[in-house]
């Protein structure tokens, strides 16, 4: 998938599921069979977590164009290639880090650094990153993120960490163009179908209602 397709997805769905710790393949697919049945179709896998790359391909697999299927925690070089030979369509890190940028660019994928101060932000956007992923944004608050976004609204942000849907309905009013949900909406891997449909219907309802109205650009 090209980097552009990836963040139109994000874009317009508003919501990235992650999943850290115990998703193996068998979990994750059964994690995301309950989400994309609830619209969520953007899955982030991560690094630190049980055989992330197999979770990966499993998805992929299951899912081709129908969904959009990435990596996170990606802090090196080498990792960044090999998640991207394995078929990630974006790669996500909690840090800025330029090499892996420009790695990940190099290859037409959507890179997502982590960013938690204005100067990061500008300088991963002066390097031509179309997204930058705030974090660890919900545990520094809505007030900081309007700091920030203020004089950088002219640039993209997708907001993790601490989030739930309370909150994320607070940041893409406040102009993100997507959260990244983690353990609120998909728990430890051993949550049930319903537990898990549960969560996702609230937070689908959330952004849906955060974005009435709202007029959201994805070229």
């Amino acid at each position: 998938m090209e980097s552009q397709t990836a963040l139109r997805w994000i874009m317009s769905d508003g919501i990235v599921a992650g999943m850290r710790g115990a998703f193996p393949p068998d979990v994750a697919l059964r994690v995301s069979e309950v989400l994309m049945n609830e619209g969520i179709r953007c899955f982030e896998l991560l690094m630190n977590s049980e055989a992330p790359i197999a979770a990966m391909r499993a998805l992929k697999a299951e899912y081709g164009d129908e969904a959009c299927v990435g990596m996170g925690t990606v802090l090196d070089v080498d990792s960044a290639e090999a998640v991207i030979d394995a078929g990630a369509d974006f790669v996500v890190s909690p840090a800025f880090q330029p090499e892996v940028v420009s790695a990940v660019m190099a290859r037409d994928v959507l890179m997502g650094p982590g960013v938690a101060t204005a100067s990061e932000a500008v300088a991963a956007w002066d390097m031509g990153v179309p997204l930058l992923k705030i974090f660890p944004i919900g545990a520094l608050g809505i007030e900081y993120f309007r700091a920030i976004f203020g004089p950088l609204s002219h640039m993209t942000f997708m907001c993790n960490g601490a989030m739930d849907d309370q909150n994320a309905r607070e940041f893409l009013l406040a102009g993100a163009v997507a959260c990244g949900m983690g353990g609120w909406l998909v728990g430890d891997g051993a949550w049930s179908k319903s537990q898990l449909r549960s969560r996702a219907r609230i937070l689908v309802n959330a952004v849906r209602s955060a974005r009435d109205g709202m007029d959201i650009q994805t070229d």
